[in-house]
């Protein structure tokens, strides 16, 4: 397939009550590690790619380190892939789209785009992430790429009180509507674990909702009989494996005295 084919066909697996299944990969070498174990996609992890690299997450891996990390994927595996963009290293509409046909240019067909400000508090305003998300779109429908994007809403992520959730389900719904009005593809509630608020999103979201693995999240079992259309693993994966590694290296040095 070329490029704009993987992404019609990344879109199309994207089913409610069927969710495509992604566990997150970091590089090229775990993109061929999941791919060999029957993944129909890839997905990057923010934390991951930057954690591999030596930095922490919030954009402090350089746009060009991401974009390298993207193309080395891209040049050696041809299922579609999606990278974990943040906040697109833009707080501006254009430089977002900019930096978001980066990625294209390295072979990517979707990103994850997150609505709170990093590095700094909260939030952005419903109207100005829905220009951003509509910039991202003019931009990749200009390049004939029906590029997937998985708007991010971080109320869930940023409030760590679950007995609070039901009271943000109201405006995330409003944000999930402003954001698939602006162009994008999926709603993404990371952090949201409650089987009858992810069914009430579900249900209410105009685009397919992704859930994220997380302790005491439901199975992907339940998050499809619950109406969600994608299911991501995050860092999950590259912390275990880090733990693997050091539980591994702790007992070589052990041994060897």
């Amino acid at each position: 397939m070329n490029q704009a084919e993987k992404a019609k066909a990344f879109g199309a697996l994207h089913q409610k009550g069927n969710p495509v299944v992604l566990y997150n990969i970091w590089d090229a070498g775990t993109a061929k590690a999941v791919t060999e174990a029957g993944a129909k996609a890839l997905a990057t992890g923010s934390w991951s790619v930057a954690a591999a690299q030596g930095y922490g997450d919030g954009e402090k891996i350089p746009l060009e380190a991401l974009v390298a990390t993207t193309r080395s994927i891209t040049t050696v595996n041809d299922l579609p892939l999606s990278v974990d963009f943040e906040g697109a290293y833009s707080t501006e509409p254009a430089g977002a789209a900019a930096n978001v046909e980066k990625l294209i240019d390295a072979g990517a067909i979707g990103i994850n785009f997150e609505d709170q400000v990093v590095g700094g508090e909260g939030l952005h305003p419903v109207e100005k992430q829905a220009a951003r998300i509509r910039a991202i779109r003019e931009m990749a429908d200009r390049r004939g790429i029906a590029l997937f994007i998985n708007a991010r809403t971080d109320l869930f992520l940023r409030e760590g009180d679950l007995s609070k959730h039901a009271g943000l389900v109201d405006a995330a719904i409003e944000r999930g509507k402003a954001y698939a009005a602006a162009g994008a593809n999926g709603f993404f509630v990371p952090w949201l674990i409650d089987e009858g608020l992810i069914e009430k999103i579900s249900a209410a979201s105009d685009l397919p909702v992704n859930i994220m693995m997380r302790p005491g999240a439901p199975d992907v079992k339940t998050l499809a009989r619950l109406g969600v259309s994608r299911v991501s693993y995050g860092p999950g994966p590259y912390r275990m494996m880090m733990e693997k590694l050091k539980e591994a290296a702790t007992a070589v040095y052990a041994a060897a005295g």
